[in-house]
């Protein structure tokens, strides 16, 4: 059941063209958070290890070559690892003290991610041999599309049972 306040049917009505808002109280927010847990960055580290699993196998398998798989293994490793650190950086204890250190600090790791990502796969030629790269792009871009798995996995909100809102109608 979802309760959404009303608003003026008329926004002529509402002073300086404002829609009045009504903070939540402890209660209202903590039901809000139970019906809307949040995604960790850590279950979707977990999903994209093991779709790369399953593509590096899965390549190896398709082809018989097993430079392949570990190119398309690399591929998914070179989402996987920046992917991990970042998750870390969001995770850490000063991630969170303020708004602004956490936006601040979301940028420095996401940048850190990338330029992770753009050292891995610079990398790449080196690293494995006989190296790939349509295989180590599909690995890639297969594991980078789990964030959208991740969401439509994710975990379920708690049922909630007697929800009342605050006009005391249920």
């Amino acid at each position: 059941m979802t309760i959404n306040a009303p608003l003026p049917v008329n926004f002529d009505e509402v002073p300086d063209g404002e829609i009045p808002v009504k903070p939540l109280t402890f209660e209202e927010a903590r039901r809000l958070r139970e019906q809307n847990p949040l995604v960790s960055p850590w279950w979707v580290v977990m999903g994209q290890v093991v779709v790369g699993l399953l593509v590096a196998l899965a390549a190896w398998g398709i082809t018989g070559r097993q430079s392949v798989g570990w190119s398309a293994g690399y591929g998914a490793m070179a989402v996987v690892i920046p992917a991990a650190i970042f998750a870390r950086g969001l995770t850490g204890r000063f991630a969170s003290l303020d708004a602004g250190s956490a936006a601040v600090g979301f940028m420095v790791w996401e940048m850190v991610k990338i330029a992770s990502t753009i050292a891995l796969m610079a990398a790449a030629p080196k690293l494995v041999a006989d190296l790939s790269w349509p295989a180590m792009l599909v690995g890639l871009i297969v594991t980078l599309k789990v964030y959208w798995l991740a969401l439509a996995f994710k975990p379920r909100p708690k049922r909630i049972e007697n929800l009342k809102n605050t006009n005391g109608r249920s």
